[in-house]
């Protein structure tokens, strides 16, 4: 049994007065667990056998410093866990590099023998769905006509030719399209097809897909892959 200690024991400890009290919250933490061991042998080595401290007061003190170093070795290992799920995460995600993916970037890229394909997501039924391209100067070059499509995704295709009947050089294109909804015309979301040049591991923590032509996309967004 140890006996409580008085003020100039406490002194001698060298304890941090409340004006540390503009420390970070990771520090003070830290420095109270040190502050409460030099307590604990302080108390073992002056102990009074006169007046000596309950049994239980010294049991809670230990289990409070258990309990808070228990929690220090919890936070270690969820943060160890999170790593390991990130790296994990980006090693499956380098398999990617080399696929297609669809995504709603707006971007596509027109090359020799590869056409720039994707699809309109619908959320109801439309009696007229259009796929609008446009160069990189924002001129239109094409407007794909998809007639009456079912509420879901409208699948498109263009290979390049232009609505003046002549093809377009390779490049950079814009997408967007339209649908009509009990004869109002709105903008929807058009998907398109992207090969994954690269994978980068963002600051945050999250993946971003290089995508030829368009640059990096979070992983996210990617509705499916190809």
């Amino acid at each position: 049994m140890v006996a409580s200690i008085d003020s100039d024991t406490l002194g001698t400890l060298g304890l941090r007065s409340t004006q540390d009290t503009q420390t970070s919250s990771k520090e003070k933490a830290k420095l109270g667990q040190d502050a409460f061991m030099e307590l604990m042998i302080a108390q073992l080595r002056n102990q009074d056998p006169m007046k000596p401290m309950e049994n239980g007061e010294f049991l809670t003190q230990i289990a409070q410093f258990s309990q808070v170093s228990g929690m220090q070795e919890l936070q270690d290992s969820f943060k160890s866990l999170s790593e390991s799920l990130v790296s994990n995460q980006a090693l499956q995600a380098a398999s990617l590099v080399g696929r297609d993916v669809l995504a709603p970037t707006g971007l596509g890229v027109l090359a020799s023998g590869q056409p720039i394909h994707g699809s309109v997501e619908l959320p109801a039924a439309s009696s007229r769905v259009t796929v609008n391209i446009y160069d990189s100067a924002g001129q239109k070059v094409r407007g794909l006509e998809l007639g009456n499509q079912a509420a879901g995704a409208a699948m498109y295709q263009w290979d390049g030719l232009r609505d003046d009947g002549t093809y377009a050089p390779p490049g950079n294109y814009l997408i967007s399209a339209q649908a009509e909804f009990n004869g109002t015309s709105e903008a929807v979301e058009a998907l398109v097809v992207n090969r994954v040049d690269g994978v980068t591991l963002s600051r945050s923590g999250g993946l971003l897909l290089d995508l030829a032509g368009v640059g990096p996309v979070d992983f996210e967004q990617v509705k499916q892959i190809l």
